[in-house]
């Protein structure tokens, strides 16, 4: 059990700490805002009705996916080290075992392995800022925006150089360390995505259908209220925030002892859905206007979108800061994913933050081919679930993340004492412990194994 359960932790970060509270918000709104908001809920959303599937998502954000991200920092903060170290030492605590680490270790190889995909699909869309200032979109059809793409994805040699020169900035931004890299590129990159997003909003509601759009996102059609969209919401809103893979942890290690993990977290999640509900407003405006598909899938952002852009008023300019948009989103998040390894080599290797960063980044970049590779070369080499990037997204998506997103709040609701948690929870917190105890004992861990049960296909 706790040694000292009642005091709050008196450990120190190995690493430095975020300079105020404002600069963890940031940091872990980064982590949290990447292509699953601006990319994945927007296509989510048109195939599940709009504005009923934005209502349940809203619900399982605040009852699922907040009190899960609060147990992330609870215990980053607690245990101050990397998630390994971190929950082997407050599973000995806690309850005599350090086996707990091996819930740490899943979530940091999980964010290891989709930083691996992450980054190819995010280095298309910083070749797609380029496309499109070169006018490649212009006077599109069908036919050529699926040419622009295939010619990306389809080549080794172009996807390799935007896979390494994303992985490349991701690697220097973490080898700068806590305070001179992360925190000075969320600083900058976060309110610069943010004004993007609200230029390409006021583009959108001028030069699009933006009441039926509005309409779309926020008028619930409860006819499409079924099961399976009840999951997809459930599931969406579990992995936009990014927990269960050991960023938000290793956040977690560097947030000052005074600051209030219930405020932050929910700062955290009403920016992340922000960003998402923006981004909805953002693109199914332009979508209608262009009498295209809402519920196009995938390729909504890469084949769909840019048909668009391509026939809008300076819609070369708008299309490319579209993508900048993208490039900066899923590099906050990239950075993120990255950080968990690296703070465990600097800890039990003891290399320099730049090796560490370096060697991790090396790994990650050489796994990134498979999925470079999974759109051309070996496209047709299947297996289980298709591709080496389908595999890689299905281990970590549908089996590694719910998991460990589960283990967590099992952990933090039933193995630490109440003392541990209301330490690092404030005791001045009141209702909201209350509130938080009963969401991540009960709803949350209940949520998370209907989401891993629907994922493995259970109920299909």
């Amino acid at each position: 059990m706790a040694q000292n359960g009642v005091a709050q932790s008196d450990r120190s970060s190995l690493h430095g700490q975020w300079s105020s509270r404002f600069a963890f918000v940031l940091a872990v709104s980064g982590s949290a805002v990447g292509l699953g908001n601006i990319w994945k809920f927007p296509y989510i959303a048109g195939q599940n009705g709009g504005g009923a599937f934005v209502l349940v998502y809203l619900f399982c954000v605040f009852c699922v996916g907040l009190p899960i991200m609060m147990s992330e920092v609870l215990l980053g903060r607690r245990g101050r080290r990397n998630p390994v170290s971190t929950m082997a030492l407050l599973g000995e605590e806690e309850s005599g075992t350090a086996a707990w680490g091996l819930v740490g270790a899943s979530g940091a190889i999980a964010g290891f392995l989709i930083l691996s995909f992450y980054s190819v699909i995010a280095g298309w869309t910083v070749a797609y800022i380029f496309k499109s200032m070169s006018g490649a979109f212009a006077d599109p059809t069908a036919a050529s925006v699926g040419a622009v793409f295939g010619s990306i994805a389809g080549s080794v040699e172009e996807s390799g150089f935007w896979h390494t020169l994303f992985l490349g900035a991701t690697i220097v931004l973490v080898a700068l360390g806590v305070e001179r890299g992360i925190e000075r590129a969320v600083k900058f990159m976060m309110p610069a995505l943010f004004i993007i997003m609200l230029v390409l909003l006021g583009y959108s509601m001028n030069m699009g259908e933006f009441e039926r759009g509005f309409n779309f996102m926020f008028e619930p059609d409860f006819s499409k209220l079924s099961s399976q969209m009840i999951l997809a919401a459930m599931g969406q809103a579990f992995f936009t925030l990014s927990i269960g893979m050991g960023a938000v942890m290793a956040y977690g290690a560097y947030l000052p002892q005074d600051a209030s993990i219930v405020r932050t977290s929910f700062a955290v999640v009403c920016v992340d859905t922000a960003i998402a509900v923006l981004a909805g407003l953002v693109i199914f405006p332009i979508v209608f206007a262009n009498d295209l598909d809402p519920t196009s899938g995938p390729g909504l952002i890469f084949q769909t979108l840019p048909l668009a852009f391509g026939q809008m008023p300076g819609g070369m300019y708008v299309a490319a800061l579209f993508f900048l948009l993208l490039a900066f989103a899923a590099l906050t998040s990239a950075i993120s994913l990255m950080e968990p390894a690296v703070v465990w080599l600097m800890e039990v290797r003891d290399f320099s933050r730049p090796v560490a960063a370096s060697l991790v980044g090396l790994v990650i970049w050489s796994l990134g081919f498979l999925t470079v590779l999974s759109f051309n070369t070996l496209s047709d080499f299947t297996f289980l679930k298709g591709t080496f990037f389908d595999n890689i997204d299905f281990l970590t998506s549908n089996i590694m993340l719910p998991l460990g997103g589960l283990a967590i709040t099992v952990f933090c609701g039933w193995v630490m004492c109440t003392q541990s948690s209301v330490s690092e929870l404030d005791p001045e917190a009141g209702s909201s412990y209350e509130i938080w105890r009963l969401l991540s004992r009960y709803v949350a861990p209940v949520a998370l194994i209907l989401v891993f049960l629907n994922a493995i296909g259970v109920f299909a």
